[in-house]
């Protein structure tokens, strides 16, 4: 027996009511998608921002993330951002390195380019605030007085050691020296043969984070209180020089470039190796078992005074658009929030730039079955602001530091000669 022809329509009308519905919300829901464009330095942390954006966008459909090719370095990067200040194709965030970060805000601000997330902040519940960040995880990303920009990355300079070579040395793996004195002493009693005892690659490194590692951990300041000289000249940079010299001539650091140097402590040729903790998954997974891989505290000489810089970045928000700028919010959020800085720890190696990232529930496990990755935490009360250079120049001014320290290195330039000539340049270029 058929049905009346009215009943048979009744639900097939339903269902096309209910496919029309669904088909329009999905078409709203793509018209009210926005894509943000983001910018990071270092093409080797995708390992981290690519599963970071996916997990993102997983609980935010609504917001895609699409990544520009990475800059080669900080400085690359922050170069290509003051070119596209001016022909107005920023991206939407960026990651900016923390010494760069106040030139490149100044220089953005001259514009009205970048968002102040100040506000943005204080509209998010107190509590929310001060379970996530710390006032110093703050000031990391902060600007005469305006907060430009969230951490993502921390770090500072890192001992990586080779177990087996420091107790063929007489060395205690368990007790590492925590002076420059000492661990040259080390140092030398590893060196042996075509195996070198320590690397510090300052001499060919991308930015000027190893020279104020070794300036700052003796208790030393870059800057005049006025901001307007150079700290560090005179007694203090000839030692700092002279410092780097006996790398080379006690230790017997090869001085080749950073790439090459890592790549010869991987395969057990230097005892002592010095290097970002961003790297630390990377060295792990490449040395396996050919031998024991430790991390120690970086030494320094003035443990009342003594700081090291904070290397890393912090994320910005360029864009104009308002929905961007919301869609952005949620996306900095999220990228500087405990489940994303996981990510970062367990890729990576740095330091987590959340406070409940250590909670059980995130790293917590992780750092009990991982003491490597556990010791860069170790200094985070003397992580000091990266900050730059006066007068525009901080790229320019590190480049031609870089070339007189490794002369002093190589033995062509003798340490008071260098750091003279250190200053003075700085000092100029800061006009």
């Amino acid at each position: 027996m058929s049905m009346p022809r009215r009943s048979r329509m009744k639900p097939l009308g339903k269902a096309l009511a209910a496919a029309a519905l669904t088909l329009a919300a999905t078409t709203a829901a793509r018209a009210e998608q926005v894509t943000l464009d983001v910018l990071y330095a270092f093409p080797a942390f995708a390992k981290f921002h690519e599963p970071i954006a996916a997990e993102f966008m997983k609980k935010h459909p609504e917001i895609k993330i699409n990544f520009r090719a990475p800059a080669a370095s900080y400085d690359e990067g922050h170069q290509t951002m003051l070119r596209s200040s001016v022909t107005n194709q920023l991206p939407d965030v960026y990651y900016s390195g923390f010494h760069l970060l106040t030139e490149l805000v100044e220089s953005l601000d001259k514009r009205k380019q970048v968002v102040d997330l100040g506000p943005l902040l204080k509209a998010e519940p107190e509590a929310w605030r001060k379970a996530n960040y710390s006032d110093a995880l703050l000031s990391l990303g902060q600007v005469g007085g305006k907060q430009a920009g969230l951490a993502f990355n921390a770090s500072t300079p890192l001992m990586y050691f080779n177990a087996e070579l420091v107790k063929q040395a007489g060395g205690d793996p368990d007790k590492m020296p925590d002076n420059w004195a000492d661990t040259i002493a080390l140092a030398k009693k590893i060196r042996s043969g075509d195996t070198a005892g320590l690397a510090y690659n300052i001499h060919d490194w991308p930015d000027d984070w190893l020279w104020r590692g070794v300036i700052l951990q003796g208790g030393h300041s870059m800057l005049s209180a006025d901001g307007k000289k150079v700290a560090f000249g005179g007694e203090t940079g000839e030692k700092t020089l002279s410092l780097l010299r006996s790398f080379v001539t006690d230790a017997g650091m090869p001085l080749i470039d950073w790439d090459q140097s890592r790549q010869q402590f991987i395969a057990g040729k230097i005892g002592i190796f010095f290097d970002t903790p961003a790297r630390l998954r990377q060295v792990t997974d490449l040395i396996g078992d050919r031998f024991t891989l430790k991390t120690a505290l970086f030494p320094v000489d003035d443990k009342a005074k003594g700081k090291l810089p904070t290397g890393g970045n912090a994320a910005l928000i360029t864009a104009k658009d308002p929905a961007k700028q919301k869609a952005a919010w949620e996306f900095i959020k999220f990228v500087t929030g405990p489940e994303a800085q996981k990510i970062v720890v367990e890729t990576a190696g740095y330091m987590p730039t959340n406070l409940r990232a250590g909670e059980d529930a995130f790293l917590g496990p992780f750092y009990k079955a991982n003491a490597n990755f556990r010791t860069i935490n170790g200094q985070v009360s003397r992580a000091a602001p990266w900050e730059g250079y006066p007068g525009g120049n901080s790229v320019r001014i590190w480049r031609q530091q870089r070339e007189v320290i490794a002369g002093v290195m190589r033995g062509e330039i003798q340490p008071k000669a260098g750091i003279e000539r250190i200053v003075s340049e700085t000092e100029a270029l800061m006009k």
